[in-house]
């Protein structure tokens, strides 16, 4: 019998460990790059040909000692999730001087989990393990902070200061992320379906205008939904931010993009002539004959 009830824990404990994801896994993506996706550590990002940035930005990267000695006993209460890119300018910069914060913290490393997502359009930011699901990891890097196993803040792609000095603004429950616009439609996603962004937009354009700085804020969102295959809701986003940017030429092309990616010919024409209207381009202009001339419009 005690024979038997070891036999089966053996295969239990091999089950496990057959599924469990591996450190620092490294791909070699599509344009022959090398990249680290999935879950990653100091140690994966300290190897090359990444260490050459990592090092040369954590040995950079001077946190503030006055900031440090104000958050010192308070961060240990957290645990922190950080979304990466590898291949991401703002990931290279801001990771190593987050560890470089971390260190002159004292931060327990198992209370530091970090992700390193793909940047290839059919898995635009997104984790082999799925990590990123549900979480609304529209730029990289985002670093979240729970408590009590609830998040609290984060920070988006870079500090509104320092690193340092946002994280105090944290825990001292005073932080205002970037991208609120994000913040708020991804909420409204989750609460309603995609058809409330057009049946309250007189109000939600008002309210929008007010935190939305460019149209590339959405934009991103929604190209982030779409290559999740949530089309739906990328196609109802992108026809929101035509709504707060409607002279932006690029803002119709973006969606004109993603009709074409649907095969929806007719779609895609017709925001590909919009754009037109607010800046020319020959390419545009080729297209939109390439397209007629495919679909016998012409």
């Amino acid at each position: 019998m005690k024979e038997f009830i070891y036999i089966i824990l053996l295969l239990m404990i091999t089950a496990v460990s057959g599924n469990a994801q591996p450190f620092n896994k490294e791909v070699t993506t599509s344009n022959n790059r090398s990249l680290l996706l999935g879950k990653i550590n100091k140690q994966g990002l300290s190897q090359a040909p990444y260490g050459q940035w990592f090092q040369k930005n954590y040995n950079q990267y001077a946190p503030k000692k006055d900031v440090i000695e104000t958050i010192k006993n308070q961060l240990n209460q957290y645990t922190i999730t950080v979304f990466m890119g590898t291949w991401c300018g703002d990931s290279k910069r801001e990771v190593p001087a987050f560890y470089k914060v971390l260190d002159s913290l004292n931060f327990p490393a198992e209370r530091i989990t970090v992700v390193a997502v793909n940047n290839e359009r059919n898995f635009y930011k997104q984790s082999p393990g799925g990590e990123h699901e549900g979480l609304n990891i529209h730029r990289v890097p985002t670093f979240i902070f729970y408590k009590d196993s609830k998040e609290v803040n984060r920070i988006v792609e870079s500090p509104k200061a320092t690193l340092e000095e946002d994280i105090l603004q944290i825990v001292s429950n005073k932080y205002i992320s970037n991208y609120s616009s994000v913040t708020a439609i991804d909420e409204i996603l989750k609460e309603h379906d995609q058809d409330y962004l057009f049946k309250k937009s007189k109000k939600l354009i008002s309210e929008f205008k007010e935190k939305t700085q460019n149209m590339y804020e959405l934009n991103t969102y929604a190209n982030v939904l779409f290559f999740a295959h949530k089309y739906e809701e990328a196609i109802a986003v992108l026809k929101f931010n035509l709504m707060l940017f409607p002279e932006e030429a690029n803002a119709h092309v973006s969606l004109a993009n993603k009709y074409l990616y649907l095969n929806d010919e007719t779609n895609a024409i017709k925001y590909y002539e919009k754009s037109l209207k607010f800046a020319d381009n020959e390419e545009i202009q080729s297209k939109i004959k390439e397209l007629r001339i495919a679909s016998n419009q012409e």
